[in-house]
């Protein structure tokens, strides 16, 4: 493919995120930006969150995965159904009947405004390094396929990269959000497909017989029962479980979305079948990690040492100029759908829990949010090159093991007031939402001598949640308040 052509590819692409942009954002203010004026169809909101919850992680660090530990990854999907179930049933109705724009407003009335301030931080800290993990990702890949043939640095290509999001997002927001990610998922979903065809076609596999293939190759491991191991099943099952109530039901991100649902009962339903499809997309992508390595190794192509790299280097100088478009093409989807929606939650939840929008009359607030959304744009910008620097292991590990760290807090907070019943002296909660993290992580780096040799994998979030859990106890008090909010 030659840089021309790629960039001939993108550009339409985004010239069709603008269109799209420019009829769901004509009249819109800052409730529209913040809640979409809670009109979005259920279905469209299902389809799109598909896009922002697997992101160019899941692209390409998924099916590169499967070459370290073959299926084992999908011990955790297995585990986002009890997880969402939970979202869906507890977490989503409390939201609703609490009619929130960003859902650590419910923090703040169930234990006080630092606790409030510490939650909502801690939300806007896991999702600048997630979404900085994630547009690192196909910064990269661009990088690859067109700033380098033109001599422009990746500063620069991660510039262009966060510009564009900001340019179809900073009028019409969320409402923008839940339709253009609706198109993006459908990009991203359609490449994966028909990148399996195209590869099993040039390894001479029938249609019918794909799923036998890739069940009878050696990758085809999905079970790990060893205790001691960081992928065993037990341990990801219910790391899926938890990964999932904290990066979907107490994540604004993902949250923001539902909460543009007309009511509750479609907001439901749109959970629903979202965590059905997000299942069968996900065992897609590790059956194409499983072809991309069977396709490496038939042609003698050299595995890269950062096996994240298979799948562009592959699609970009291996296949056909087709498969090329189409992994470009759903790259960028699957990238941009996740951090389109991240940037206009970071936004909301800064305006609404930092600014106090919705308590407040702030003069010029639609100038004001510009502003913030912009701050946040180039704090993206800056985090990426960071990342660069810094970056040595596959991203997918890198996104959970952050994960781990900063949504810990997030889950103690919210079981604390779901689940007890006692007052919480809320001074002291950013104090036990700190500690919690650093005491986790003590506990990660020596758990192999002082554990008999037990090896932490993205459980890392259980003990964190937990630790954030009794230390909220350990400042709360036996006297027992309402908490029918």
């Amino acid at each position: 493919m030659t840089p021309t052509l790629v960039l001939a590819v993108i550009g339409s692409y985004f010239l069709l995120l603008f269109v799209i942009s420019y009829f769901t954002s004509r009249g819109a203010t800052s409730s529209t930006f913040f809640t979409g004026n809670r009109e979005s169809p259920w279905y469209l909101v299902a389809f799109g969150m598909i896009g922002a919850s697997l992101s160019g992680v899941t692209f390409i660090s998924v099916p590169g995965e499967v070459g370290n530990s073959g299926f084992t990854y999908f011990q955790v999907v297995l585990g986002y159904l009890p997880g969402y179930l939970i979202i869906a049933t507890v977490l989503m109705p409390l939201y609703y009947k609490l009619n929130l724009v960003t859902i650590y407003t419910y923090l703040e009335q169930r234990f006080g405004v630092a606790s409030y301030k510490t939650g909502s931080f801690f939300f806007l800290l896991s999702r600048v390094v997630g979404s900085s993990f994630r547009l690192f990702l196909v910064a990269g890949v661009l990088q690859l396929a067109i700033f380098d043939s033109f001599g422009i640095p990746f500063w620069a290509c991660v510039l262009i990269t966060i510009g564009l999001i900001w340019l179809y997002t900073f009028k019409g927001g969320i409402k923008t959000v839940v339709w253009t990610d609706t198109l993006q998922t459908g990009f991203m979903i359609l490449a994966v497909v028909i990148s399996i065809y195209l590869i099993s076609t040039e390894l001479n596999i029938g249609i019918a017989d794909i799923g036998s293939t890739v069940v009878k190759s050696e990758y085809f491991r999905v079970f790990e029962w060893d205790w001691q191991s960081g992928r065993n099943f037990f341990k990801q099952f219910f790391a899926g479980a938890f990964i999932a109530i904290v990066m979907t039901g107490l994540d604004q991100d993902m949250m923001q979305k539902n909460l543009t649902c007309r009511n509750i009962g479609d907001a439901q339903k749109n959970m629903f079948w979202f965590c059905v499809v997000l299942v069968i997309v996900n065992f897609l992508f590790l059956s194409l990690g499983a072809l991309l390595f069977m396709y490496a190794e038939t042609t003698g192509i050299p595995i890269p040492d950062r096996t994240d790299n298979l799948y562009p280097m592959l699609a970009l100088g291996h296949f056909n100029t087709f498969a090329g478009v189409l992994f470009l093409l759903g790259i960028v989807a699957a990238a941009y759908s996740s951090a389109d929606s991240a940037l206009t939650a970071m936004t909301t939840s800064f305006c609404v829990d930092f600014l106090g929008f919705e308590k407040k009359e702030v003069k010029n607030n639609d100038k004001v949010r510009m502003l913030v959304h912009l701050g946040f744009s180039f704090l993206l910008f800056f985090v990426i090159l960071i990342f660069n620097a810094i970056n040595d292991s596959s991203v997918i590990n890198s996104v959970f093991t952050a994960a781990g760290y900063t949504y810990g807090p997030l889950l103690g907070l919210f079981s604390f007031g779901l689940f007890t019943k006692r007052p919480l002296t809320d001074k002291y909660v950013p104090v036990v939402c700190v500690l919690s993290p650093l005491l986790s992580y003590l506990i990660n780096i020596s758990s192999e001598s002082l554990l008999w040799g037990y090896k932490f994998g993205f459980e890392i979030l259980l003990l964190n949640g937990l630790l954030t859990f009794l230390g909220l106890w350990a400042i709360s008090s036996k006297r027992k308040i309402d908490v029918s909010v």
